[in-house]
């Protein structure tokens, strides 16, 4: 049975972000009680308290930013729909991509004087999240062709749905093609405090071995090599905040372009309503400031999703299935197409019955890759990692201190779970 949503205009509703799967950390549950009283609402944009403390987090990540350059939205959706309305015109987007981003673009077209439209662009073969740099530069010359106007490059160096971290020759090589053909670029760097980390043993043994062992990802955005250019997302949900306390923050280059594109925003935003809830900014200003036990709580969360995507992977690759080694975020990509025949038998032939059939056998959503911009004949899906922590949260506190959560039975049972559901496809 497919599971086509009801009652929906031309808009269609994806999956939910990646949830951490993680109680809220007591810091930020107090903090968030103590502003509960406030009645002051927070303006569109966010308050000075909340820029400064974002500007001062990228400054600190080496990043340079003014809080007068910076604005802040309930949730990076209302943010990216925002920009997107401030640039004007067509939107590329890599292929697959993050599942809310499309719509966006779909929904601008809806509702503005001429249609908007979102390209997407295949990715290259070693990462997701951002284009391939000949086909971008190929879709662009298409598009404009056929009278499109492409203005705006949207792509996620450590990337949801793909859980990769593209290279930085691959993220400079995108980044200089978008920039020759005019573009300006949104980096959405949600998942940058995921990105998996080698323990101190594994940094000494990578040191000592270079290739072919695996080396840990690193990050380099795209404002840090074209600040003038880029404009960096950041929804609060991907390391700091509970998914329920929605919050995000964008950074725009300090440029005359980027002062009138900010102040389009703030247009939209003051336009919908669009300000951040005051307990929720209160909250979000403590996070960015990167006290102790937020970074701690990333740090470990990092670590404990990375330790089961890496078990969830090998039993990917045991089913029979493709998917890209994760390197961050709280997913992995899979690609079912060697099972097809398998799945053809089960009455399994595109990938929104893929999803209706995993979904169902595991008990929790599993979105197909039609969510993410895929076609509809490919079979291939997002797994998550946070319903495999537990499901008390006595359960999730457990995996996330012990030494390895694998070991942990209700862990260990739901892994098992997974991997012999994949199996039984083949």
């Amino acid at each position: 049975m497919r599971t086509l949503p009801e009652d929906h205009g031309r808009v269609r509703h994806g999956p939910p972000a990646p949830a951490p799967g993680l109680p809220v950390l007591p810091e930020l549950a107090a903090l968030f009680a103590a502003a509960a009283p406030r009645t002051d609402p927070e303006p569109p944009g966010g308050s000075r308290a909340l820029r400064e403390a974002a500007a001062a987090h990228w400054l600190r990540q080496g990043l340079d930013a003014d809080p007068r350059h910076v604005v802040a939205a309930p949730g990076a959706p209302q943010l990216l729909f925002a920009l997107m309305a401030a640039a004007e015109g067509d939107v590329l987007l890599p292929r697959p991509c993050p599942a809310w981003w499309a719509p966006q673009a779909r929904l601008l077209g809806s509702v503005h004087d001429r249609a908007r439209a979102a390209y997407h662009v295949p990715t290259p073969a070693e990462c997701g999240g951002v284009p391939d740099p000949y086909a971008l530069l190929e879709t662009v010359r298409r598009v404009r062709v056929e009278g499109g106007d492409p203005r705006l490059l949207v792509l996620s160096v450590p990337d949801d749905p793909t859980a990769t971290v593209a290279p930085p020759e691959v993220v400079h090589q995108v980044c200089e093609a978008a920039l020759a053909e005019g573009l300006y670029v949104v980096s959405d760097e949600t998942w940058r405090d995921t990105v998996h980390r080698a323990a101190p043993h594994q940094r000494d043994r990578l040191a000592h071995h270079p290739a072919p062992h695996p080396r840990e990802p690193v990050f380099v955005g795209p404002a840090e090599m074209f600040p003038d250019h880029v404009t960096v997302l950041t929804d609060l949900a991907g390391a700091y905040l509970p998914t329920a306390w929605p919050a995000a923050v964008a950074r725009l280059p300090d440029t005359a372009h980027g002062e009138s594109w900010r102040a389009r925003a703030l247009d939209v935003l003051a336009a919908l309503g669009s300000g951040v809830a005051a307990p929720v900014a209160e909250v979000a200003a403590y996070a960015l400031g990167d006290p102790g036990p937020v970074v701690a709580r990333a740090r470990a969360a990092a670590a404990l999703h990375a330790r089961v995507q890496g078990a969830v992977h090998r039993a990917v690759l045991a089913a029979g299935a493709l998917s890209r080694p994760p390197t961050a975020g709280r997913h992995l990509y899979v690609d079912l197409d060697p099972l097809r025949a398998g799945l053809a038998a089960r009455g399994v032939t595109d990938a929104m019955e893929l999803e209706d059939h995993l979904t169902d056998r595991l008990g929790s959503t599993v979105p197909g890759g039609h969510r993410f911009g895929d076609p509809l004949g490919a079979l291939r899906v997002r797994l998550s990692t946070a319903p495999l922590l537990g499901t008390t949260r006595q359960q999730r506190m457990e995996s996330l201190v012990a030494q390895d959560p694998l070991e942990l039975p209700h862990v260990e049972s739901t892994v098992n779970e997974l991997g012999a559901a994949l199996a039984e496809l083949g």
